[in-house]
């Protein structure tokens, strides 16, 4: 399997790829010349706003030189078939959304198990990107979940990667929930015995060979630090 892990694939204000880092030419030496393409939802009620995001990201791939053989939805409208669709796809692409929303879906369709020894190449975008680790860092996102005790920070993921990623860096480390500071108040304390990597859009993850590297401008949180270790147009191998 290969795996690309984005904060976000597009231009800013726009769902052309962005070609930043070289992430159109990584994404077309991983697939095929035409994939078998599944989106796979981050909220399996949402139809209509599926759908949207669906073909924003077919217009993206597009506009990389990528078109699809063959480009299906997944949510909960065809939620029994996840097994055969996922068994014929090339091309696995996690949308973005509310990662708790989507990781409880991913455990209805039993999305983890299916993806073991999958030959082709898994996409991830903001919230999918998030939910491919083994260990998610979900931080608080909504009104009360910064301050909500039940709400689980960290939760149980795909297991495609060890690595947790926090994406739109660039904008969510300014965010205030509640009252606190998603940085300094919530996600630095919450790297005390962690390690999360942080991207700004444009940037990336890829995992190929037992190998992961990041491409672009990353920074790092551990241990209640925080520090750049990639910048723009560069590459940190783990």
């Amino acid at each position: 399997m290969t795996f690309i892990l984005t904060s976000s694939p597009c231009v800013v204000g726009c769902p052309d790829m962005n070609p930043a880092n070289g992430l159109a030419e990584a994404v077309r030496q991983a697939l095929p010349p035409v994939p078998r393409a599944l989106f796979v939802c981050s909220d399996p009620d949402t139809p209509e706003r599926t759908d949207g995001f669906a073909e924003d990201m077919r217009h993206c791939f597009r506009t990389a030189g990528i078109r699809f053989a063959e480009y299906t939805v997944l949510d909960g409208r065809n939620a029994g078939d996840a097994e055969r669709l996922i068994r014929g796809a090339e091309l696995v692409i996690l949308a973005g959304g509310h990662v708790p929303t989507q990781q409880a879906f991913f455990q209805r369709i039993g999305l983890s198990r299916l993806l073991q020894g999958f030959p082709g190449t898994v996409f991830g975008i903001s919230a999918g990107s998030m939910n491919a680790a083994r260990l998610v860092y979900a931080q608080p996102e909504l009104p009360g979940e910064a301050v909500d005790p039940g709400f689980s920070r960290f939760i149980e993921g795909l297991g495609l990667t060890e690595t947790m990623i926090w994406p739109h860096f660039q904008e969510s480390r300014h965010h205030v929930i509640d009252g606190l500071r998603l940085l300094e108040d919530i996600s630095l304390p919450d790297s005390l015995g962690h390690t999360f990597y942080a991207l700004p859009d444009g940037s990336y993850l890829l995992g190929r060979d037992g190998r992961e590297t990041f491409f672009g401008e990353c920074w790092r949180l551990r241990d209640g630090a925080l520090e750049q270790v990639s910048g723009d147009g560069g590459r940190l191998a783990l």
